[in-house]
């Protein structure tokens, strides 16, 4: 299974992570992790992970807005990347899925 970085940052306060993949059942993940001193200040916590699962119906209808086949799986990821490779990727990606009817589970942790 092979993850692409669609936003990655480092300062000595934070440290931003985020990637996309499919996993072993075929779900369109978006994994992302905070850690630092800004995100303990913010969330009284020194973590903050979330993330998005999509299911692959639902993946076909990203690839139908992306004009792209949806059997290519790493150009769906790239087109991910291209998008909504911002610090604010998983707000932008999770309005995204609203204003298009795509369903999705979402999880976050602190």
């Amino acid at each position: 299974m092979e993850k692409i970085t669609i936003y990655k940052f480092e300062s000595t306060d934070i440290k931003i992570l985020m990637k996309v993949y499919f996993n072993e059942e075929n779900k369109l993940i978006f994994d992302g992790y905070d850690t630092g001193r800004s995100v303990k200040k913010l969330m009284k916590s020194s973590s903050y992970e979330y993330k998005y699962s999509i299911e692959f119906s639902e993946t076909k209808k990203l690839a139908k807005i992306f004009n792209i086949n949806f059997n290519e799986k790493m150009v769906i990821l790239n087109e991910i990347k291209n998008r909504f490779n911002e610090n604010n990727a998983y707000s932008k990606f999770g309005k995204f899925m609203k204003e298009n009817n795509i369903k999705f589970e979402s999880f976050t942790w602190r």
